[in-house]
């Protein structure tokens, strides 16, 4: 399981993680973590402590939304806070260029793209929470305020 950490998607995590705090590493569990409850199962963990990056679109840009494992996201809680009609799911080929990722390992951080992030207050509950770090089996544990701070997301409410 030690090639997934010389995939591109999972080096870029690395590197990303590397230049803003080297005690955070990428974790490869030889579980699939590609859904939420996968990576609970594998981590024993709370699924409500496992971070879904969920990419959604507008008409003209994307906007990375952060939630915790054992929510939905409200597409009109984005919508207002977005100030757009529209917002729905990203396909699967815009996840995979815009972010560089594939759907099952998309990760927070060291997106191909500049995207706008928004992380829902719900993970705060949690002292510590688990991302995707660009493949199904890759993750990273973090704090909730570092994360935050890593992926310069905006704290919000976008549960349902």
């Amino acid at each position: 399981m030690e090639y997934i950490l010389k995939k591109e998607s999972v080096k870029r995590v690395i590197h990303h993680l590397n230049n803003f705090n080297k005690d955070l590493k990428v974790q490869i569990l030889y579980d699939s973590a590609r859904t939420a409850k996968d990576a609970a199962t594998a981590l024993n963990c709370e699924i409500g402590a496992i971070v879904k990056s969920l990419l959604l679109r507008t008409k003209t840009s994307f906007v990375l939304c952060l939630v915790s494992g054992d929510e939905k996201c409200s597409l009109n809680k984005v919508k207002k806070i977005l100030i757009q009609k529209d917002v729905s799911m990203a396909s699967a080929d815009e996840v995979k260029d815009q972010t560089g990722f594939s759907i099952g390992g998309v990760s927070p951080i060291a997106h191909l793209n500049k995207t706008q992030i928004l992380i829902d207050s719900s993970l705060s509950k949690y002292q510590k929470v688990y991302a995707a770090a660009g493949h199904p089996n890759a993750i990273f544990g973090i704090s909730y305020e570092k994360l935050i701070k890593i992926t310069e997301g905006k704290e919000e409410d976008i549960i349902l």
